[in-house]
């Protein structure tokens, strides 16, 4: 198996753990606009709907096309809030030093998040230093799990397919990077849905530091 030297990262559940910041926030802006859900549809989008576009994550809920951008922003203001809720991934910081010395290595971002939120994510983490190719949800017309994002990041880096991975938390990271043609990496340490990555990733990940492994 080549050795890999190009690892483009997924940010939300793969670096940091927002999870808590971003789906209460959700649901207490969709059942204000009259939106409820069994509890068997509010933890499917609780699980799915976590680490997608917020347009697709609300889509999933049903929310009709009209009210989608109002109460994405009645979300995400709500949510940026809660920045206190966020934490680096235990292994984060050391793993990304790490790779950023090897001479062969190169690091990018490919993630769902807005080119906003992206600069509120580098002005936040000094870490993001280190990502010199980021592709973000308004760089590409399609998302995860569509391909688009990784290759388009793939295509920026000038990378070798067979030797880059995406390292993400969710199965449409998981989809996204196979139907791009190159290996992923479970992030489980931060999945909200561990189990539905784990067959068919390539490498498992239980904590960030075993990609040191590859």
């Amino acid at each position: 198996m080549p050795q890999i030297h190009n690892f483009i990262f997924d940010i939300d559940g793969t670096l940091i753990n927002t999870i808590d910041m971003y789906m209460p926030a959700m649901f207490e802006i969709l059942a204000k606009h009259g939106y409820t859900y069994t509890p068997e549809q509010h933890d499917k989008i609780f699980k799915e709907g976590f680490g997608i576009t917020g347009d697709d994550a609300l889509r999933m809920g049903n929310v009709s096309e009209n009210d989608i951008r109002p109460i994405q922003e009645e979300w995400f203001k709500l949510a940026y809030t809660r920045q206190n809720r966020v934490s680096v991934f235990p292994g984060i910081k050391e793993i990304l030093d790490d790779l950023s010395k090897r001479d062969d290595a190169h690091l990018a971002i490919a993630t769902s998040k807005l080119a906003y939120e992206y600069a509120n994510f580098k002005h936040r983490y000094f870490f993001a230093d280190l990502f010199k190719t980021v592709i973000t949800s308004e760089d590409t017309d399609k998302h995860k799990p569509n391909p688009d994002p990784i290759l388009a990041a793939v295509d920026k880096m000038g990378a070798d397919k067979p030797t880059t991975v995406y390292i993400g938390d969710t199965i449409n990271d998981l989809k996204a990077a196979h139907a791009a043609g190159v290996k992923f990496a479970a992030a489980v340490y931060g999945s909200a849905n561990p189990t539905a990555i784990q067959d068919g990733a390539d490498f498992i990940l239980k904590t960030p530091t075993d990609l040191e492994k590859y």
